[in-house]
């Protein structure tokens, strides 16, 4: 199973996270199908995502984790999968 997940990046205390395809067995920082954004926490939550590759994974049938989900909403993207599913 294909799922949408954060892996880190940054060093100690200042981390960046990306957006990643993995398979679900795959560990944190394994090799990544693509990277499709990129999350700076510190940085007032900056969030850079490829909504159309995003939503191509969805689509597909892609499980995002539950923070991801929380920012692919954060940005509207996920509200236009679930326009997008009816």
């Amino acid at each position: 199973m294909v799922k949408l997940r954060l892996t880190r990046l940054g060093r100690k205390k200042a981390p960046i996270y990306r957006i990643a395809a993995m398979e679900a067995l795959s560990r944190r920082d394994g090799k990544a199908i693509a990277y499709l954004g990129n999350y700076y926490p510190l940085e007032d939550s900056k969030l850079e995502l490829k909504e159309e590759e995003i939503l191509t994974f969805l689509s597909n049938g892609a499980q995002p984790t539950r923070t991801v989900k929380s920012l692919l909403a954060k940005a509207g993207i996920w509200e236009k999968f679930e326009a997008s599913k009816k």
